[in-house]
């Protein structure tokens, strides 16, 4: 990778910690050249302002879950739940992860929620596949949807469960997406 993809995945990252260290209202153009070690004439020529910085974030983190979804989807072999397993899993993974997507959405949200408008359209993509797998329970979309409140209670501190509690969550709401109709 060459030396300007170094410096954007640089300034990424260094948004992405001012926005977890200090909020999204600390995300200015200064903090992040500051964090990423770099001159702001530097974060400059990457994102010429704050607004396309934040659509970065959301889009790279965005496009690697997306990735993450898909590769799970690609490998999975049981016949039932490989989309919403996959939207599980991922964002287990997220929450292990540190929460990276979180910051670019809370970022966009705060900033302009109108930046969102490609990630609402890759959940309605994501719920469609959801809903036409092969099951027809509904606890595959009570899995995902259960996520994503797991994911809003440990980034916003809303009594999130420990680590054992959340594993153990994670295993029940993978099991859901494994049944072939509802009990």
């Amino acid at each position: 990778m060459g030396e300007n993809g170094t410096k954007r995945e640089q300034v990424l990252a260094a948004a992405v910690k001012v926005v977890r260290e200090s909020g999204a209202a600390q995300l200015t153009l200064e903090a992040v050249a500051s964090k990423a070690g770099v001159s702001k004439g530097g974060l400059l020529y990457h994102f010429p302002n704050k607004e396309i910085l934040i659509q970065a974030m959301v889009d790279e983190l965005m496009d690697g879950y997306v990735a993450d979804i898909e590769e799970r989807v690609a490998i999975d072999r049981h016949p039932h739940g490989k989309w919403s397993r996959a939207y599980v899993e991922s964002t287990f993974q997220e929450l292990e992860d540190g929460f990276n997507m979180s910051s670019g959405l809370l970022a966009a949200l705060f900033m302009n929620p109108a930046l969102l408008s490609k990630l609402r359209e890759q959940y309605a993509i994501w719920q469609k596949k959801i809903g036409r797998e092969e099951s027809d329970s509904i606890r595959p979309v009570i899995a995902r949807l259960a996520a994503d409140g797991l994911w809003f209670a440990e980034i916003f501190g809303l009594a999130p469960p420990d680590e054992k509690l959340r594993s153990q969550v994670a295993k029940e709401l993978i099991s859901w997406t494994k049944e072939e109709g509802d009990r």
